[in-house]
């Protein structure tokens, strides 16, 4: 059993205290003012333990990249990727101004002096550096690769596939618990987290949440359609307008709505899928999106885990029919996704969980100063191959920018 330790109203917190632990995992709940961090690993779990109500017997902490999905499924696949869940050592937890440590009794004195060193001002770690990035693939290929998934389309193999690329830089000297301050303060993405296993970081300032948990609820909210924000508030209310009322993109957001009520439907109890907002625009930094919001009650037999398990990968990472659509996306995308279309999240004992979907996010290698920045689209019949290609593009640049605001 774990103790709760209120440690009060705190200001900030310093990354640079996470330098000597080998493996953490942050992600912020911003609809909720909630964000929790796992400090170190008590033991690993094939998967998480619950008890007789469905509740986490501890805490939780979970890395799940996208080719999870074959080895949940036993298919066959050299993609095949198991994930990782894990017990942490702290929990810290922030709920709105106030700070809390979870900690087994036996570490309470090493808890209290770790957060003190933590809650304080975060110092300026200078200047990030210029990062030269390179195209796997170049807008001709992206434009071909394009068409060759519309004749799918047009041959209703699939009505929808997300199809990204990816872009990689060389980095040696990059710091990342700078550049995730950076981020964390620039892009202020909702949904944002930081992990580290080793020497490989996921530095993700993610607007989109995969499934959220309380109790016997689920709630899923897929996202699909993008306009850029503008300085001038006319034209950014133009934009926002304008993707509200958008065809192709309301159809894209209600394909992706679509299929992950299929999903949860097959671990719901009788009745209890429906879907509670329909299209909304929400507005970021950097652009506007479209999400809908979908909710069900649990079956009783089932966990959180198996509500994972049926709706992973997510929708809206995929396209529709799923299984169809990642098979397309294995054939035509430059290799496996890895953490990006993941999912990064956890199961408290309270009966919460939150997991996000890994997007707008920098995956960096520290043993090799390798770094990768993966965006995609949705793919439709209505789609223009031309403005797709733009719109990952743009994606690119709500991360790459928010890293340059701070030169």
């Amino acid at each position: 059993m774990r103790v709760s330790i209120a440690l009060g109203r705190r200001p900030d917190f310093d990354w640079s205290v996470l330098r000597e632990e080998r493996h953490f995992l942050f992600l912020r709940i911003a609809d909720q003012q909630r964000a929790v961090l796992a400090v170190g690993e008590l033991e690993l779990a094939d998967a998480p333990g619950f008890d007789d109500q469905g509740r986490a017997r501890d805490w939780y902490f979970a890395t799940l990249p996208y080719e999870w999905n074959e080895a949940i499924h036993h298919r066959k696949d050299d993609r095949s990727a198991p994930g990782r869940w894990s017990v942490p050592r702290f929990v810290l937890e922030w709920k709105g101004e106030e700070a809390w440590i979870h900690v087994r009794p036996s570490d309470e004195d090493d808890a209290r002096q770790w957060a003190e060193k933590a809650l304080v001002d975060a110092p300026d770690e200078g200047i990030m550096p210029r990062i030269t990035w390179t195209l796997r693939c170049d807008r001709v290929r992206y434009l071909a690769n394009v068409q060759h998934l519309l004749t799918h389309i047009q041959r209703g193999d699939i009505y929808e596939i997300n199809y990204c690329t990816t872009r990689v830089a060389s980095v040696p000297g990059l710091d990342p618990f700078q550049a995730f301050r950076v981020l964390l303060l620039h892009a202020d993405a909702p949904f944002a987290a930081f992990a580290r296993s080793d020497d490989g970081y996921v530095l993700c300032a993610s607007p989109e949440r995969f499934l959220a948990f309380d109790g016997r609820r689920v709630i899923g909210q897929p996202m699909k359609g993008t306009r850029p924000r503008s300085f001038d508030q006319a034209t950014d209310r133009r934009h926002m307008e304008d993707l509200a009322s958008d065809a192709k993109e309301r159809s894209e957001n209600i394909m992706a709505l679509d299929v992950m009520r299929h999903d949860l439907s097959r671990i719901a109890a009788s009745g209890t899928v429906q879907v509670e907002e329909l299209c909304a625009v929400r507005s970021y930094p950097r652009v506007h999106q479209m999400v809908s919001t979908v909710s069900a009650s649990i079956a009783e037999g089932r966990t959180p885990l198996d509500v994972l398990r049926a709706a992973f990968p997510m929708a809206s990472m995929t396209g529709a029919p799923k299984a169809r659509a990642m098979e397309l996306i294995r054939e035509v995308e430059d290799g496996p996704r890895g953490m990006f279309s993941g999912s990064l999240g956890f199961l408290a004992p309270d009966g919460t969980g939150d997991f996000n979907v890994v997007i707008r996010t920098l995956l960096f290698d520290a043993a090799t100063g390798d770094l990768s920045l993966t965006t995609g689209s949705a793919i439709t019949a209505r789609c223009d191959a031309r403005q797709e290609y733009e719109e990952c593009q743009l994606k690119a640049l709500s991360v790459i920018d928010a890293l340059a605001d701070d030169r």
